[in-house]
């Protein structure tokens, strides 16, 4: 389906309420056959690995995933089969992601890594992926690793993405003509999404600068220091949730809130983000999906939910990096079921299915999913706009393309595979 017109199919609006959340608790979630038999026999091994310590915890995309590969197991498998999805903690330690890595793929022999979600892990792991040829289907790429490797793929859009397209829509909607962009000091996640930040505003006629944080010992007061000095007139944080909101509260306590613009990338849009800022911040925070709004209605934006609630643990995140484990997970089960079944086990095949993957659709995404033959992946690279609003998120702004030079090796390729 040309990119156009599925962006005109997904133009709905609305505030985040409960309404699609307790609908999906009401109905029962579908996946792969959705025959209702527990598979059975020879498990079909997948990996995953996330990062799950300071400075944030990306594991929500490998809960969502095992749980889409749980409902799965109970619904018919993949040609009557189980997946047995093995998930690694890399600890956002380079060594520990090496070791995630071969332990899965050399010694478990998985025939594709899926949901995997990390700053350290594409990394590290990117080279030996090409070597193994295995594909990693991401949900939580968060380092341009992920993004501009062979055998690296992602539901979500990362850092550098989803920055662009909150600092587009403060450009365009909010009037912002400086901002300065906080991320953290890691080459191929805070230098590089914050510079294109500027590089961006440099090429509508406007100002922009990066402020990086030590991931280490992270210091906001002193990010929020080196922004204000930079003479933006609006402040984006790029940084994980858990880090931008004690960013904002630094900010909450100087009473910054109507003294800037304020707008952010994805990891904020989180359904416990509202609560966790209070009043203060309501209209004042806009933020970047780059996955539809959890209040959508459509088929895999309700079934995401549905299924989160029967097979997930009740604390695992409702959060983007969720609806892309699921997404991921989804997308591999549907490659597997149209393959032959005797081919399944055989890592190659597989990773030559995945590499032919064209034209996926799903309402929770603005665009085609596709993977092909190339250097560079980021299929999703159009997104939506919240504000934090009454205890929510309320849209702002509808599914729309981000327009940076940056894109356009990517569109290319779309126009390539016929997308366009």
């Amino acid at each position: 389906m040309k990119l156009n017109k599925v962006l005109a199919l997904l133009a709905v609006t609305g505030m985040c309420s409960v309404g699609n959340a307790a609908f999906a608790e009401m109905m029962e979630p579908t996946c792969g056959v959705s025959n209702g038999k527990a598979a059975t026999g020879e498990p079909i091994k997948v990996g995953g690995i996330h990062g799950n310590a300071a400075p944030g915890d990306f594991s929500s995309s490998t809960d969502a995933a095992k749980a889409y590969f749980d409902c799965v197991n109970a619904n018919g498998g993949i040609h009557g089969r189980p997946v047995d999805y093995m998930v690694e903690n890399d600890q956002w330690n380079p060594e520990l992601a090496s070791q995630a890595a071969s332990k899965l793929v050399v010694d478990k022999g998985v025939v594709a890594m899926v949901g995997n979600g990390s700053f350290i892990e594409m990394s590290v792991n990117a080279p030996f992926y090409k070597e193994q040829n295995i594909m990693a289907m991401a949900a939580a790429c968060a380092v341009s690793e992920c993004f501009e490797s062979s055998n690296l793929v992602s539901t979500n859009q990362g850092p550098l993405a989803s920055s662009v397209g909150a600092a587009q829509y403060a450009e365009e909607e909010l009037g912002s003509t400086n901002i300065a962009c906080i991320g953290l000091a890691i080459p191929t996640v805070g230098p590089w999404s914050c510079n294109e930040v500027g590089r961006f505003m440099e090429g509508r006629g406007k100002a922009g600068s990066t402020v990086l944080l030590n991931p280490g010992a992270p210091d906001v007061n002193s990010g929020l220091l080196e922004a204000i000095a930079s003479g933006a007139d609006t402040i984006m944080v790029n940084l994980p949730a858990g880090l931008g909101i004690a960013m904002l509260s630094a900010a909450q306590e100087q009473d910054l809130g109507d003294a800037y613009k304020w707008v952010a990338s994805t990891p904020l849009y989180d359904a416990s983000v509202p609560g966790a800022l209070g009043e203060y911040w309501d209209g004042k925070l806009f933020i970047n999906a780059e996955l539809v709004p959890f209040s959508r209605d459509g088929a895999d934006n309700t079934n995401w939910l549905a299924l989160m609630d029967k097979y997930a643990a009740k604390d695992d995140p409702r959060d983007t990096f969720s609806q892309a484990g699921y997404l991921s997970a989804r997308f591999f089960t549907d490659t597997l079921l149209a393959m032959d079944a005797k081919d399944i086990d055989d890592r190659a095949k597989v990773t030559t299915a995945i590499k032919a993957i064209s034209g996926y659709t799903s309402d929770m995404m603005c665009g085609p999913f596709y993977v092909g033959e190339a250097d560079r992946h980021m299929p999703n690279h159009a997104g939506v706009m919240v504000v934090v609003k009454d205890g929510g998120f309320e849209e702002v702004r509808d599914c729309y393309e981000y327009d940076s030079p940056y894109f356009a090796e990517l569109i290319e390729t779309e126009k390539k595979l016929g997308l366009r």
